[in-house]
């Protein structure tokens, strides 16, 4: 399935999906086996000059942000993580952003619902986007059903994506999205951008 998958840079976009401080830690000892594949595909992204992206969660101090319908969102309300500038909400050291590269912030569960993204992606004329992130049953399924209702070309990096249960990691993979897009293994994301080159 992708064996011919191959990534223009001046076309692709490399979404890193809320790789944080605060985020990673639920992985427990699983967390550094999905970010040496992300640093693997960040590294190749940047070498071949295509646009990287980096989209994290967090909230003003007394979450204006948060209702208390939001299930998910009040619970996160009484906890006091991921406040805009705190430590925890801050993309990992390791994938360091650069100045070129925007931090599109959000406070919801998806990338695209009151952010900045779309705008970013339209400007730089991306159609493809190859997407990498935690959790998978979360930032990952929304940006994977947004962006293929807008008809983007989609890529999911299967083990650059984590989830706290791998069994729903799993079927998400196998059996929901391959209806909307490409799932492919870190390997074959760097030889394809390689092959776009």
């Amino acid at each position: 399935m992708t064996a011919s998958l191959a990534l223009d840079p001046k076309t692709t976009a490399f979404l890193f999906m809320d790789f944080q401080n605060g985020i990673l830690p639920a992985l427990g000892d699983r967390a550094d086996a999905v970010v040496r594949p992300a640093l693997a595909v960040l590294d190749a992204a940047r070498a071949a000059g295509a646009l990287v992206v980096f989209v994290r969660v967090a909230f003003r101090a007394g979450y204006p942000e948060v209702s208390s319908r939001n299930l998910s969102g009040a619970a996160l309300k009484g906890s006091g993580r991921l406040v805009l500038d705190a430590p925890d909400a801050q993309v990992i050291d390791a994938m360091g952003p650069r100045p070129t590269e925007p931090v599109v912030v959000k406070h919801r569960v998806g990338p695209f619902g009151g952010t900045d993204l779309a705008p970013i992606l339209r400007a730089q004329g991306a159609t493809t986007l190859v997407l990498l992130g935690v959790a998978t049953s979360g930032v990952v399924l929304s940006a994977v059903r947004s962006a293929a209702d807008e008809d983007y070309r989609l890529v999911v990096v299967e083990d650059a994506c984590a989830d706290r249960d791998p069994e729903v990691h799993r079927v998400l993979m196998e059996k929901v999205f391959p209806r909307q897009a490409t799932v492919a293994r870190s390997e074959a994301v760097i030889a394809a951008i390689a092959k776009g080159e």
